[in-house]
């Protein structure tokens, strides 16, 4: 579905947030600078590389930059844009790395694709370095009236109607609202990274809740 769509993939994610997604993911990195991150960074599920390319921008050079996702269309598409970062096709849920080696890991818009949520935590946090961050950026199952109003009434109306249109793939625009609203909430999703060992460092909603951008942190 993602190899389908991938040609089309970012101009309809800046259409379909107002470009709004291009400010969450500035948020994102300018807070996690504040952390001091190190220099080992992988970009999982991180399709076309935006939010890699945006790391770059705000926090400097790396030692070590992967690009990771499972599909081959949005990394081809990533190749394109000469991102200085290394692309591996690879399940998220069984990556080909050791322990302890990364120092960030982001994700973008993917976990909520996972099959199980709990082993991409599983995963994230093996790989993470003692101290290491996860920075989750992702639409969750609405809970308050904004968000609620928002995936159950007003994006129905749109968000498969304009992918249909740009992209002449309807399914994948109604498998986002499905995926949004069958995803776990925030809360849930927290109290699922605790009891996988993390640390919940920030945790703010973009946009009232359309979106939240959330920082974990291994236990050192």
């Amino acid at each position: 579905m993602f190899d389908d769509i991938s040609l089309r993939y970012d101009f309809l994610n800046h259409t379909l947030s107002c470009f709004r997604d291009i400010s969450w993911r500035n948020s994102c990195c300018k807070e996690l600078k504040q952390l001091n991150p190190g220099k080992r960074v992988l970009d999982l599920c991180g399709g076309t590389g935006d939010f890699i390319n945006t790391y770059h921008k705000h926090i400097g050079q790396t030692e070590k930059s992967i690009l990771g996702d499972f599909s081959f269309g949005m990394l081809s598409c990533a190749k394109k844009k000469n991102i200085q970062t290394t692309p591996i096709q690879l399940d998220a849920m069984k990556m080909p790395f050791g322990e302890n080696i990364f120092d960030v890991v982001l994700n973008g818009f993917g976990m909520r694709n996972l099959p199980d949520t709990e082993i991409g935590l599983k995963e994230a946090y093996r790989v993470l370095s003692p101290g290491g961050f996860l920075v989750v950026l992702d639409f969750f199952s609405p809970r308050n009236k904004f968000n609620t109003f928002f995936y159950k009434r007003l994006a129905p109306l749109f968000i498969p109607f304009l992918g249909a249109f740009f992209s002449k793939k309807r399914s994948a625009y109604e498998y986002l609202l499905s995926s949004i609203q069958n995803f776990l909430t925030v809360k849930n999703f927290l109290d699922l990274a605790e009891n996988n060992g993390f640390k919940v460092v920030l945790e703010k909603p973009c946009d009232f809740g359309i979106a939240y951008r959330i920082i974990l942190q291994k236990e050192l």
